[in-house]
């Protein structure tokens, strides 16, 4: 069972669009970094599948639904019994084995780049590499670098602004290194506030 700071910063890249390039290789392509920002103010909504592999290659599968700003909902494959929502103002990590569930404010997490529309990408990422098939951003708070680092990966052509969010991968404060990969991505779709609710192990009742 991967733990659960892990899962929190669950991390979702695409496969060679987020195979970063050597240093020497990094550049700052004009114009790069402002349409990774337009696409992500122009999708309000995104439902896709993923799978997710961590540092140990465990690999888990399932479902995800995003509404912006500040809900997310990573629902598992059958039989994992965790869930992870972002229900407009913080990330909860449900655990329901162990009737647990871990809180963080959405700011403390690096997902608050894929929640936040309105965040100045200029002010915590940079561009580190840019080609005719996709563009890979690497974001890092600068005041809070415990927070971690996520690496997004877009692939140029269809979707919002010309970009598809391929995924993402985040390196931990612990240099736990998360791999998720996204796949039959939809953009700007209904989806129902009631996704984003939860029922809570501790008490049975119906959260968010």
């Amino acid at each position: 069972m991967l733990r659960l700071k892990t899962l929190l910063l669950a991390a979702l890249p695409a496969a060679a669009a987020l195979a970063l390039p050597p240093a020497a290789a990094i550049a700052q392509p004009a114009g790069a970094l402002a349409q990774v920002q337009a696409h992500l103010r122009a999708v309000s909504s995104m439902t896709a599948n993923f799978a997710q592999t961590d540092r140990r290659g465990q690999t888990l599968t399932g479902s995800l639904l995003l509404k912006r700003p500040g809900r997310i909902r990573f629902e598992y494959q059958k039989g994992v019994p965790l869930l992870i929502v972002g229900d407009g103002k913080a990330v909860n990590v449900i655990d329901y084995r162990v009737r647990q569930v871990q809180r963080w404010p959405i700011g403390n997490s690096p997902l608050s780049v894929l929640l936040n529309p309105s965040q100045d990408l200029a002010r915590i990422a940079k561009v580190v590499r840019e080609d005719g098939s996709g563009i890979t951003v690497q974001a890092r708070d600068p005041k809070r670098p415990e927070f971690g680092t996520i690496t997004l990966g877009f692939a140029k052509g269809a979707g919002p602004a010309g970009l598809t969010l391929q995924g993402w991968t985040i390196l931990d404060s612990q240099n736990n290194l998360t791999t998720v990969r996204l796949s039959n991505q939809r953009f700007n779709v209904a989806v129902a506030d009631s996704a984003f609710r939860w029922t809570d192990p501790r008490q049975g009742g119906p959260k968010g």
